[in-house]
Order: structure tokens, then sequence, then C-alpha cells
């Protein structure tokens, strides 16, 4: 009988693998290999002059020494903070305000889809083209300045891209506005999450807007704050093509606006040192784990401190109830 049982039986488990395994082959073939790959030229020095190609050669870690006594990683580690901080504040300040907005039944906007697709628009389109656009609307005999020239009757045009500080802006301006609407929907996701009764309570007490959002929305959607944080530093580290575009490939002013994936790019289209750039990518990648386990390390910490306040405040009050 127990045999029989046996065979009736259906492992549903190995269907489960086998849907599974497409990924995990495509993922083998385009990431894991390209990521050893990278890591095993990081210690050869490989790289092509003209139309010689060296031989490859293990040079162990000089590659990584040679790139931090250069000093240009730094510069450009930098660069690329800078403009994602300049992109990021003004993005998660939006972001809360318009999902605030949009969430508040006693507010009761109307056509709150058509602003949706408004503000996620950008974030369909390609970076490509709307750095284009940016760059036509910001040059020397583009209209903003035309709009600079009537207000300030200058003869002269502003050239937005020859300054440090109004080229980061742009980037930064189009990075922003690519990325301010995925924030809102993620953020208006998040909020709507929140259990309605915590917010009833609160009008019952006579909280005002202002204490119902920093003590009631904001811790309860930390997870997804901490998550808009962590992708979105990690998108600001890997940031290439606007900058591209926007400096043609220069990084100008003086190199001040180059990011270190633009950097990593230059090894390998112009200066063929396959041999850096992949002690680039591996710098990149550090650096970008770190930060993110940084973040997830701190945000751990203070659930780990509110849980044992918790417990601390039960033990308290079973203490109460036994006196």
């Amino acid at each position: 009988m127990a045999s029989s049982n046996k065979h009736k039986s259906i492992s549903y488990a190995k269907w489960g693998y086998f849907f599974i395994l497409p990924f995990f082959v495509v993922y083998a073939i385009f990431s894991l290999y390209p990521m050893f790959s990278t890591i095993r030229d990081s210690f050869y020095k490989k790289m092509t002059v003209g139309l010689i190609e060296y031989p490859e050669e293990f040079v162990g870690v000089n590659n990584y020494i040679d790139l931090f006594k250069e000093g240009d990683i730094f510069t450009y580690f930098g660069n690329t903070f800078i403009i994602w901080i300049i992109g990021f504040i003004p993005q998660i300040f939006i972001a809360l305000l318009l999902a605030s907005w949009f969430t508040d039944i006693r507010l009761k906007l109307k056509a709150q889809g058509f602003f949706k697709v408004v503000i996620y628009l950008p974030n369909i389109i390609m970076a490509a083209a709307v750095s284009m656009l940016f760059f036509s609307i910001f040059a020397d005999s583009g209209p903003i300045n035309d709009i600079y020239k009537d207000i300030t009757g200058a003869e002269e045009s502003y050239r937005f891209f020859a300054h440090v500080g109004s080229t980061r802006i742009v980037i930064a301006l189009i990075n922003f506005l690519m990325w301010f609407g995925n924030t809102t929907i993620l953020l208006m996701a998040a909020i709507m999450g929140v259990d309605p009764a915590l917010y009833e309570a609160a009008e019952i007490d006579g909280a005002t807007p202002s204490q119902t959002f920093w003590q009631i929305t904001i811790p309860s959607i930390r997870p997804i704050l901490i998550y808009v944080l962590v992708t979105s530093l990690i998108g600001g580290v890997q940031m290439y093509d606007i900058p591209q575009i926007i400096t043609n490939g220069q990084g100008n002013p003086n190199r001040t606006s180059m990011t270190v994936v633009m950097y990593l790019n230059n090894q390998i289209s112009v200066g063929k040192n396959y041999g850096k750039a992949g002690t680039i990518s591996v710098v990149l990648f550090i650096v970008a784990a770190v930060l993110s386990l940084g973040v997830a390390a701190f945000n751990s910490k203070d659930q780990i401190a509110e849980q044992r306040a918790k417990k601390l405040k039960k033990k308290k009050l079973k203490g109460a109830y036994k006196i």
C-alpha cells in the first residue's frame, strides 16, 4: 500500500527547477562568465597599440597599484558622486511630495492617471534621445540662451557647457527628469500599502498632515525608501550615457564631468588597455557592493534597535499587569 502511494505521488519540485533553469544558463553565459573574465583580466597586462596586439602578461596586483598611484580614479569617483547627489536630492523630495499628494484622499485630485503617465513618460524614452534634446536646448544658440538674452539684455550667450557647475547641473537635471516619475510610482505603491487605520487613528487624535507624514508615512515606507536609495546609488555609480553625450565623451570642462564608467570606456575604446579596464571594473564593482551593503547594514541596525525597543516595552507592560 505504501509503495503504491509512493508511485502515485508527483514531484512538482523538479518542474520548478526545470522552469528556472534557462535563467541560470543565460545568467552564467552573459553575466557570470564575463564577470570572472573581467576579474582575470585585471591581473594581466593586456593591451593593443594600433594594429599590434601585445601578448598577455601576468602582473598580479600591479594594475591596481598603478591605478591608485595615478589618482585619476578618485577624481572621477568624486565627479560621479557630485552629479548623482545633485540629481538625487530633488528627485526624492519631489517624488515624496507627488506621491503624498496623489495618495491623499482628502485632496481628491482629478486626472491622476494623466499626471502619472506624464511624469513617468521620460523614463521610457532613451537616455541618448533626452540627452541630445537637452544639448540642443542649452546650446549657445538654443532656446534657453534666447530667453537668457531677452531677460538680461546680454549680447553674448551663456556657455552652459563651458562651466563646471552648469554642465553638472544640466546632467543632473536630465537624470532627475528621467527617474523622478519612476520613484514617484514606487513611493505611491508603498504609501498605498500602509494600513489606513493608522491614518484614521491619527486624524481622530488631531494629528496635523505634517505630523502624519513624518510620524506614520515615512517610518512605514522606510523599506521602499532604502530600496530607492540603493538602486539609485548603484545607477549613479554606473552613470555613463548622459554625460558621455552631453560632453561628447570628453567630460569637459577640464574632465570635471567625466564619470568612472566614461573613464572605463576610454580605456577600452581609445586606449585598448583591457587590463586597466578590467581593474577599473573590479574597483567599481567593489565600491557599489560596499555602498549597498553599508546602506543595508544601517537599515538592519535601525530595525534591530526598533525590535529591541518593542520587546522592552512589552516586558514593561507585562510587569505592570503583574503588579
